[in-house]
């Protein structure tokens, strides 16, 4: 079978490399674009490179990133090879693990969906090869989609996915009175359900959100032992990065499906955008209807309903 043609790498860089690369790109002809949250993005032909502020960690996208990443990233940036070494570099993400993250945490409107994904040596490699990454770094719901498919399909991965709609999230937090409670009830639940299903297991891993004394307490009172870490920049781990991925696309479809059920466009964040979507859903069908579509413990709530839900 032949090999899948690598189309997206990313890897984190200086400071100080952040201007290098840039000179590089203008040697060799590259045209600039502003991206927000980027330093600068540059594109030649159909090859892509993002350099983000976060990290700063450089995104590269195309059909020429291989070659892109080993004659020009490695050797005048990185200064090592690191492409088809991420088992040098990074061992413990080809050990069996799950891999936890969430979606619509930080959105007014929609679930709190928590995803894992479990992962092995052979499904690590093939996860990276198909351009695996953290779900915030790729703009394209399509794309979100497509790389959810491909973790679904592929071999060794297991995968689980909790999503919270708004009224039993609503519910929740009136009872924890704490979001990260309810976020570590729903990463135990998560955990919960790939233990049934691979009860060895040594480890999970998820992004740093609270105290992991929290998250373990949940685990406790569901009869779940496992190691557990938090890390902050989790979401490099690629079980952790395909459990973002999946959380997202759940997300996403249940944003869409609630949008054409309620005939309002439901924005996503928590912006200005979704202060006036939210003026629409309260004129169309009154503001009793929001906790079917949002989270009420959000300051939103009270600048469209002056309160009611206090």
């Amino acid at each position: 079978m032949p090999a899948v043609a690598l189309t997206t790498y990313t890897a984190e860089i200086g400071e100080g490399d952040v201007a290098k690369l840039r000179e590089i790109l203008e040697r060799e002809g590259y045209e600039f674009s502003e991206k927000p949250y980027a330093h600068f993005s540059a594109k030649r032909g159909k090859l892509n490179v993002t350099v983000y502020e976060k990290g700063p960690k450089v995104l590269v996208q195309g059909k020429e990133t291989e070659d892109f990443v080993k004659f020009t990233l490695e050797p005048e940036i990185l200064g090592e090879a690191r492409l088809g070494y991420e088992e040098v570099h990074n061992p413990e993400m080809f050990e069996p693990h799950f891999g936890i993250d969430e979606s619509g945490k930080g959105d007014y409107f929609g679930p709190l969906v928590i995803a894992g994904a479990y992962t092995d040596a052979e499904s690590t490699r093939a996860l990276i090869d198909a351009g695996v990454m953290d779900s915030k770094r790729i703009g394209s719901a399509d794309r979100i989609r497509a790389l959810a498919g491909t973790i679904r399909k592929t071999r060794g991965v297991r995968v689980a996915v909790v999503a919270i709609g708004p009224e039993s999230y609503n519910n929740l937090y009136r009872s924890f009175h704490n979001l990260n409670e309810l976020l570590a009830w729903g990463h135990a639940k998560v955990i919960e359900e790939l233990s049934e299903v691979l009860p060895d297991c040594p480890r999970a891993l998820s992004d740093q959100f609270a105290n992991p004394r929290v998250l373990q307490r949940a685990l406790e009172r569901k009869g779940v032992t496992i190691e557990l870490q938090q890390r902050t920049k989790g979401e490099s781990d690629v079980a952790v990065a395909a459990a973002s991925i999946l959380a997202r696309e759940a997300f996403v479809k249940w944003i869409t499906r609630a949008s054409e059920q309620w005939e309002v466009s439901l924005a996503l964040g928590a912006g200005p955008p979704v202060l006036e979507a939210g003026r629409t859903f309260v004129k169309t069908h009154g503001a009793q209807e929001l906790r079917n579509v949002a989270k009420l413990h959000f300051k939103t709530t009270n600048q469209l309903t002056s309160g009611e839900f206090e």
